[in-house]
């Protein structure tokens, strides 16, 4: 191969890419469960011998991706590169050291050619069930949300590691989806490593590292222009989040630095005692996407997006918890991050944010047994609306800034006892501005069982909702009720009977400007669809 000329550069960059896409693709299409099928709740990557990111298939959540990125410095110090062998199959699910709670797996799957490790393919996924609590913020302890799996070796040298099976199989609910789910991530690292092998060969790359080299230093260039043009100083911003019973601030400070961006979460709330709490991988995860989106969108997301920026919390605080506080409802607060990264980052690029939106993906999981007295436990996820931006509307009943997608209504009635009676759009829960915030959306349900069962909605914004920028509106606050009444908590877990109506009223986006400058033909549309809050 050339010394990467910009031709060859190109066409290695988008086989890279492509590599890793068929990946993930493997992944999907092998998965066992819907929320990696069908909502696409994964991440999957290709690093080099140092444990870079090189690049990421285009599917999957920043969550997931940039943690899994974080989690490889983990991995190869517990695993030196050259220690591994043909056959090695690595596996994680420490919350501290990858995608901040127990539900999320990383699989790591080294790839050989003549006997030398060139390269390695890691994708994390949402598991079906990790044993301890269904998925909610009720636990006190890490130690009460599921098993806990170190860094470790799935396979050796080709050998499934059959005591690790076997303690998988004893501590999950649904041992047959998490195996399954397990080796569908490791055929995607196989299918990955082979077009990774082929692309090598074709190219006469002996070494992914030179390549590696040319991508990740010009994204830090890139990165780095971008934050250099914007305007030296200080912003802040804070949001608040309904808590677990009681409300949790997120405060930022975003510090430009010639070309570097210090963004410093002091005076944020300090950890639960329930499990809302990040830990600092994950909170380095949405942030950098957070920054990455406003500053350069349009640069790949490798190591070196990551190098131009310094992010902070502090030690103890809900952003940067410690081992053993409770985290399996992480998201609840991470996916507030983006939310104030933009709000502090809107005077200085007031045309490139978005109006706060419902930010977190509701998590709905039940547990119990159906009709014909089967144990069964489903989760399934769902999206409000975002906020408006500056020239354009919000998006109803979409998942910012994860990114995973609704299910649709026949795949959870086919792989469930849930019987979903109605999902709408949820009429005037966007915030009014001069562009309105998106919608979020309603959906009732049932399940279909003759015994009580248990409810788990980790949901927010029901007390605090999405607000608006620059004269925009808040949007609508989300709601839960349960045979028309609302709980006393709403993130709690739910004992409930087998007749239970639950209606979900997901929230709506904030509005961008002042809703007097709203366009005519826009109000117009507003009226024919129905959007009865702007008529």
């Amino acid at each position: 191969m050339s010394a990467m000329d910009p031709v060859t550069l190109d066409i290695c960059w988008n086989r890279l890419i492509g590599v890793a896409n068929e990946q993930a693709a493997a992944l999907q299409r092998t998965s066992f469960t819907s929320v990696v099928r069908e909502a696409g709740d994964l991440s999957a990557g290709v690093f080099d011998r140092r444990g870079y990111m090189v690049a990421q298939a285009v599917t999957g959540t920043p969550g997931h991706i940039n943690s899994m990125a974080l989690c490889m410095k983990h991995v190869l110090a517990a695993h030196p590169i050259d220690s591994l062998r043909a056959g090695d199959v690595l596996i994680t699910n420490d919350p501290w050291k990858t995608s901040g709670h127990l539900n999320d797996v990383t699989i790591v799957s080294p790839v050989f050619r003549r006997e030398r490790c060139v390269a390695l393919f890691a994708s994390t996924c949402h598991t079906a069930d990790i044993g301890g609590h269904v998925l909610s913020a009720e636990a006190r302890e890490v130690y009460e949300e599921g098993l806990f799996i170190p860094i470790m070796k799935l396979y050796e040298g080709g050998e499934l590691n059959r005591s690790l099976a076997a303690l998988l199989t004893a501590n999950t609910r649904v041992p047959d989806l998490v195996l399954g789910d397990f080796h569908a991530q490791i055929a995607g690292g196989a299918v990955g490593g082979d077009r990774l092998l082929e692309f090598m060969e074709e190219f006469g790359i002996e070494a992914l590292e030179p390549l590696a080299d040319e991508i990740i230093g010009r994204t830090e260039r890139a990165m780095r222009e971008s934050i250099a043009r914007l305007k030296p100083g200080a912003y802040t911003y804070a949001i608040t989040s309904d808590g677990f019973g009681e409300p949790v601030t997120i405060a930022v400070r975003c510090e430009v630095r010639g070309d570097e961006l210090w963004i410093d979460y002091a005076g944020s709330s300090p950890e639960s005692r329930r499990g809302i709490n990040v830990v600092m991988n994950y909170t380095e995860a949405y942030t950098t996407y957070g920054v990455k989106i406003v500053v350069s969108p349009d640069v790949p997301n490798n190591e070196g997006a990551f190098r131009p920026l310094r992010i902070t919390a502090p030690e103890g605080s809900i952003l940067n918890c410690r081992h053993p506080a409770p985290v399996a409802a992480r998201h609840i607060i991470g996916h507030l991050l983006p939310h104030v990264v933009a709000g502090a980052l809107k005077e200085a690029l007031p045309e490139h944010v978005m109006a706060e939106g419902s930010a977190n993906i509701w998590g709905v999981q039940v547990a119990g047994k159906d009709g014909a007295g089967a144990p069964f436990t489903y989760i399934f996820f769902t999206s409000g609306g975002t906020g408006a931006r500056s020239i354009k509307d919000g998006l109803s009943a979409t998942a910012f800034p994860s990114g995973v997608l609704g299910t649709p209504v026949e795949v959870i009635e086919s792989l469930s006892p849930l019987l979903i009676e109605r999902k709408a759009l949820r009429e005037g829960s966007g915030g009014d501005g001069r562009y309105r915030g998106g919608l979020g959306q309603v959906i009732a349900f049932r399940v279909r069982t003759r015994e009580p069962y248990v409810c788990s909605i980790l949901c927010d914004r029901t007390r605090v909702p999405a607000q608006g920028f620059f004269g925009g509106e808040p949007g609508a606050p989300g709601e839960v009720l349960v045979n028309g009444r609302r709980p006393a908590n709403p993130k709690a877990e739910q004992a409930l009977p087998p007749d239970a109506l639950v209606e979900i009223l997901l929230p709506g986006g904030g509005g961008y400007g002042p809703p007097a400058e709203r366009d005519p033909a826009l109000r117009a549309r507003d009226r024919q669809e129905g959007y009865a809050g702007f008529a």
